[in-house]
């Protein structure tokens, strides 16, 4: 990869060397036990989406005892900072800081302190990591060595889907050219990274639909509306007739999590209730899901004469990773943790707001795996005994810090 020799200095860490790779090393003796400690300190006190205070504070006085200016978020919880010398690319990293609100189950000494809250995501190890990878970046800075600008973007309210909406109406996304984030993956060991070009997770939309007919006995269905005929109908069609109106390699797909009719067994109900998701890994397809969803609701409602109405709700499109990124990510992984390292990855229907930052600019989410080697049953994310293994931290740190450095100096597009 082509440097500036202007702007390199004779402390620079360019990508591919073994002066990286040793100052990497260097920067993680004297800082990972920093950054465990950090990581539980988040994980014995989470904060679920927009509330994440304790969050924000512990990470604005980090940032700033760096000799960093972070700035907060309007709305009160999250911040982003920049470092490092104008007129080159602007890279971004990206760390999510909210917690589920679940109960944490295990027996750990940085157990969860907070009532139904608990960092059963991962996004602890992520602020964690995204943290130590700007103190690195900002070492850098200090001495001349970045060709560009780094913004470290520690983003609330991920789980709810709100969150980089939020970074980017304040101004967090405008002038960065290329953006990355790693995400916590228990099916895979310690010391590798899922990378996949295109889409790696998928859109993610919620709908209610509500029928309505006027009731009446069950011995006289055909004096009245059998609704509960008529909604099983719509919960059986639906998914099966939404599946061919579109390309099926788009992976759409309607799954209900909730139907509920009635309260006894010789009486027609007058309400019926379902509940469930839209997912896609095709943004095409995420885009006519809605108007699809509503003529096809519409078509059967009206056969068996029910009143159908719906409520459709946007969630996120599709995680679609950039193919330069991804290979920005490649080179760092290989170089700086190994050949073998980076590992394909399996796409995944599950929702991630980090697909809104791709929607503006390119960039890459990668799965960072966090299973201690040898372990056959890993518990998987969104469990109340999830927990990774620490050393995960210090391979994120050297990933993303190596990404970035790498982006910087390749240009960003």
């Amino acid at each position: 990869m082509a440097t500036s020799s202007k702007l390199a200095t004779p402390d620079a860490a360019v990508p591919g060397s073994n002066d990286l790779a040793g100052q990497l090393a260097e920067f993680l003796r004297g800082h990972n036990d920093e950054l465990i400690e950090f990581r539980r300190d988040v994980h014995a006190h989470p904060e679920i989406a927009f509330s994440e205070h304790r969050t924000t504070e512990k990470i604005a006085e980090r940032l700033t005892d760096a000799g960093l200016t972070p700035r907060p978020l309007s709305r009160g919880t999250g911040l982003w900072v920049d470092f490092g010398r104008d007129g080159g690319p602007t890279v971004a990293l990206r760390a999510d800081i909210d917690a589920l609100p679940m109960e944490d189950e295990k027996d750990v000494p940085y157990r969860s302190t907070n009532p139904n809250a608990c960092h059963a995501c991962g996004h602890d190890v992520h602020t964690s990591i995204v943290l130590g990878a700007g103190l690195f970046l900002a070492s850098q800075a200090d001495a001349g060595a970045l060709p560009g600008r780094v913004r470290l973007i520690f983003q609330p309210a991920e789980e709810v889907a709100g969150g980089a909406l939020e970074v980017m109406r304040d101004g967090g996304l405008n002038e960065v050219d290329r953006i990355f984030a790693v995400h916590c993956d228990p099916r895979l060991d310690v010391g590798h990274v899922g990378l996949r070009t295109g889409p790696i997770t998928g859109s993610c939309d919620s709908l209610r639909i509500s029928v309505a007919g006027p009731g009446g006995h069950t011995a006289r269905p055909h004096l009245t509306v059998d609704l509960v005929y008529a909604l099983s109908k719509i919960v059986t069609e639906l998914p099966a007739a939404l599946s061919r109106r579109v390309d099926p390699r788009s992976s759409l797909s309607l799954v209900w999590g909730q139907i509920a009719a009635g309260s006894v067994a010789n009486a027609i109900p007058d309400v019926g209730v379902a509940q469930g998701t839209v997912r896609s890994l095709d943004e095409d397809a995420w885009h006519q899901a809605p108007d699809l969803v509503k003529a096809l609701l519409d078509s059967v409602a009206g056969a068996y004469g029910v009143d159908a109405e719906i409520d459709y709700r946007r969630g996120t499109p599709p995680t679609v990773n950039e193919a330069t990124s991804i290979q920005m990510l490649h080179d760092a992984v290989t170089q700086i943790i190994g050949e073998g390292a980076a590992v394909p990855t399996p796409q995944s229907l599950g929702g991630e707001d980090f697909s809104w930052y791709l929607e503006s600019v390119p960039g890459a989410l990668a799965r960072l795996g966090t299973r201690p080697p040898g372990v056959v049953d890993e518990v998987d994310i969104h469990r109340p005994l999830f927990d990774v293994d620490e050393r995960a931290i210090g391979i994120g740190v050297k990933v993303l810090a190596a990404t970035a450095l790498t982006a910087l100096w390749g240009g960003a597009r």
